[in-house]
């Protein structure tokens, strides 16, 4: 593995760290796990079954950690920054934390600084 992909895994790893610990910080962390029906959804951001952040919890968080530590192939694109910025719109919590790691979640996945 080249000494890139390393760092940007390392980075990564901080960013969804940080990114748990805002989501827990606004008490928008769950602690029951929805059902699996709601978690097997198709639909873009499970939208259909899940509010945005139980899909950022339980969906994003998780395959994201689970791929860095099988140290298996990462996405080569991701475009998540829009949809939070529209969920976030309709909270009544100081969410610019959030968005700014799912902007940086997005840049280091899309390779641009």
């Amino acid at each position: 593995m080249q000494l890139f992909e390393i760092k940007k895994r390392q980075l990564l790893a901080v960013l969804l760290t940080e990114l748990e610990a805002q989501l827990r910080l606004l008490k928008c962390w769950q602690s029951t796990r929805p059902s699996e029906r709601s978690l097997a959804s198709i639909e873009p951001f499970s939208i259909d079954t899940l509010c945005f952040t139980q899909w950022l919890q339980f969906i994003f968080i998780e395959k994201m950690t689970q791929l860095l530590q099988l140290n298996l192939p990462l996405p080569t694109a991701m475009e998540i920054a829009p949809m939070a910025s529209e969920f976030f719109k309709m909270q009544k919590v100081n969410s610019g934390e959030i968005l700014a790691l799912i902007i940086r979640i997005d840049c280091v996945i899309n390779e641009k600084n």
